[in-house]
Formats: structure tokens, C-alpha cells, sequence
């Protein structure tokens, strides 16, 4: 009963995190799993954070697509394309030791933190052309015009997909920066639309990973009601809260967790 309330809370924890600012769960979801169960292979690590993020996904996608803060446009083509890459980092999955899979997951979790601690304010200038432009208004009214180079988008894509199923981390930890410094997406567009496309790669990490037996389904079942919750409670929370402080206290916590997963590799 006790483990069950643990991952419940862990869920609830992800899921509010999560789809606040667009990263996805997994970065918590993979390091509580990690230290509650020393001994779960690092696949299954992978595979039920992904599997629980299908179910955070689902959740914040609603509320954000009732918001009118998705590009449907870019979420489409850069699922597309991140799909494959899922496929492929759920099968590479298999072949990383536990001290790989730690200390690679504990890099990649300092290198998310220094992006946010240290983000620029304004866009970087990107050589290349916008080759496509957007322009609409949310259900409240506000508007939002922008232009991006979408090759670079797809490129991105495509490693975001794979890097994503190797750790089972969602993949807006990459995707949302990108969209935001490199693309020029409105803050707020791209938290959303990287939570459909979350949901939409997903759909085929989870299925990926549940083919070659990674997902442990009673902690994903555990962890799912409280990634729905906190899936529609982060979503609802994003227009009211501080982006900023949010991002500071969020990349703290990803270096002392990143530390503790690299020792433990």
C-alpha cells in the first residue's frame, strides 16, 4: 500500500511538473523509480516513465488544445519525424549497462539544467530562412505571430525522439528550448504544442518498449492516475505562475538529482 501511495505522489509530482513547462515527467518519473527500485533494469526504467507519460500527455493536451495554444501544424510534422527516432532509441535501450545508462542520463540531465539556468531572454538569430509562418489567437483573445526554419525542426525532431525513448523522458526538455530560441515560438505555444507532440511519439515509444516487455505495468498503473491529475493541474497552473522561478528551482533540483544518478552509476 505504501509503495502504491509513493508512486501515486511520484505520478501526481511528474505530471504537474511535466506539462507546467512543457518537459514531460520522465525526469522525475526515471531518477524516483531509480532509487525506489535499485535493482529495475534501466529498459524499465525507460519504458513505464514512458508509458506513464503517455498518460500525462493525454491529460495536458486536453486542457491545452480547450486553451487554442497549439500549433497543430508542427506538432504533426515534428511527431512525425520523432517517432522513428523513438523506435530507435527504445531498441538501443536494451543494449546500455546500468552505469551507461546513469551516468549518460545524469550528463543529459545537467546539460537540460545549465540550458535553463542560463537560457537567453530573446531568441538566438538562426542563419537560415523561416520557411514557414503562423499566425492565430487563443481562446482568450491573445495573439501570436511567428515565423521558423522548419528543417531545423525536423532535425531536432528526429534526436528529441530517440533521445527521449533512450531515457524515457518525454523529450520537451530539448523540444521546448528549441522551439523557443531557435524557432521563435511564443513561450507559451510551444509548452503546448510539445505536449502533443509527447503524446503523439509516445503512443509509439510506449508500444515499442511494451513489445519488447520494458514496461512494468502495475507501477505505471500506480503512477497513472496521478499523472492525469497533474497533467490537468500543470496545464491550468502555466498561465498563472511565474515561468522564470519556476525554471531556476526546477533546473536546481535536475543537478542535485543528476548527481545522485551518477554516483549511482
Amino acid at each position: 500500500m505504501l509503495t502504491y501511495l509513493l508512486l501515486l505522489v511520484i505520478g501526481l509530482a511528474a505530471g504537474i511538473s511535466g506539462s507546467l513547462v512543457g518537459l514531460g515527467g520522465g525526469f522525475i518519473v526515471v531518477p524516483a523509480l531509480a532509487f525506489l527500485f535499485p535493482d529495475m533494469e534501466p529498459s524499465h526504467l525507460a519504458g513505464t516513465s514512458m508509458a506513464m507519460l503517455l498518460f500525462n500527455s493525454i491529460s495536458s493536451t486536453y486542457v491545452y488544445a480547450k486553451q487554442k495554444r497549439i500549433d497543430y501544424q508542427a506538432a504533426l510534422t515534428f511527431a512525425a519525424v520523432s517517432i522513428p527516432g523513438s523506435v530507435i532509441g527504445a531498441l538501443f535501450t536494451k543494449q546500455m549497462g546500468g552505469r551507461m545508462f546513469f551516468v549518460s542520463f545524469g550528463i543529459f540531465l545537467i546539460l537540460v539544467a545549465l540550458l535553463l539556468l542560463f537560457k537567453p531572454n530573446k531568441p538566438i538569430h538562426w542563419p537560415f530562412k523561416p520557411t514557414v509562418k503562423r499566425s492565430f489567437s487563443d481562446n482568450s483573445g491573445a495573439h501570436f505571430e511567428y515565423a521558423y526554419h522548419m528543417p531545423t525542426g525536423i532535425i531536432i525532431s528526429f534526436l528529441v525522439g530517440f533521445v527521449a525513448s533512450l531515457f524515457g523522458i518525454g523529450g520537451g526538455s530539448l523540444m521546448v528550448p528549441t522551439m523557443t530560441l531557435l524557432l521563435g515560438f511564443a513561450p507559451h505555444i510551444a509548452v503546448a504544442t510539445s505536449m502533443l507532440q509527447i503524446f503523439l511519439s509516445a503512443i509509439v515509444s510506449t508500444t515499442t518498449h511494451a513489445f519488447l516487455l520494458n514496461v512494468e505495468w502495475f507501477m505505471v498503473l500506480a503512477l497513472a492516475p496521478g499523472a492525469i491529475i497533474g497533467g490537468q493541474i500543470g496545464a491550468r497552473l502555466a498561465k498563472r505562475l511565474p515561468a522564470k522561478l519556476l525554471l531556476k528551482l526546477l533546473a536546481v533540483f535536475l543537478i542535485i538529482v543528476s548527481l545522485r544518478l551518477m554516483v549511482k552509476g
